[in-house]
């Protein structure tokens, strides 16, 4: 089987019983306007994963690796909505609130969507999920199940929010993880940085990490 050159050790990759996990790569979070430059964060710390990303999707995409696509956000009558998070942070403007895109972190609102550069296509899919883990409240343990996934090669935002927060769900659901440190990001650098320190640190406690760069060339 291809490996991986990654830290801490090189990964046994297995293409068949792999899934490519992107995590919220949403207008919301990565454009001007959305929620996250609404918090008053500099999404361009975000767009930097855009292009790697990219990448590995359209070589996942030529291997025949499965993609599966998540998207954080509620429903429009905001019933999935804990008010616990929606008043935390004490923000002006909040979850449900109009946006320049539509309410945000709304389904089917316009800042809810993924990312034009990451569209995802038919047959892939796509999990909504209303909390940062991508097992809380949806059928994305039943869909890996389903295709005899044991692998995720972990892509997306925010580093240390949704991305460690269903690395770490997975973990504890047997999954082997690896997160790829280019296709990942964070408003804030140090975050990021330390993030992913936590993933490969003991021996791999939570996964593996590895730049795309490495990803491609066994996906090749």
């Amino acid at each position: 089987m291809p490996a991986i050159d990654a830290a801490p050790y090189s990964f046994p990759f297995e293409p068949a019983r792999a899934a490519l996990l992107i995590i919220d790569m949403q207008r919301d979070f990565l454009e001007p306007g959305g929620f996250g430059a609404a918090l008053g964060n500099e999404v361009g710390h975000l767009r930097g994963a855009i292009a790697p990303t990219r990448a590995v999707l359209t070589a996942a995409r030529a291997a025949g690796v499965c993609v599966i696509h998540t998207r954080e956000g509620h429903r429009p009558d905001l019933a999935d909505l804990h008010p616990a998070k929606r008043r935390r942070g004490n923000h002006a403007t909040t979850i449900g609130d109009a946006g320049p895109m539509g309410r945000i972190l709304v389904r089917g609102e316009a800042g809810h969507a993924i990312i034009p550069e990451l569209a995802p296509i038919e047959g892939e899919a796509v999990i909504d999920k209303p909390g940062k883990g991508a097992f809380y409240a949806t059928d994305l343990a039943a869909i890996l199940a389903a295709r005899g996934i044991s692998q995720l090669l972990i892509a997306g935002v925010t580093t240390e929010v949704c991305v460690h927060t269903t690395l770490r769900e997975a973990n504890d659901r047997g999954f082997d993880c690896l997160v790829m440190s280019d296709c990942t990001g964070s408003y804030f650098p140090e975050f990021h940085a330390a993030a992913l320190a936590m993933v490969s640190a003991q021996g791999g406690i939570f996964g593996w990490v590895a730049p795309s760069a490495a990803v491609l060339a066994a996906l090749a």
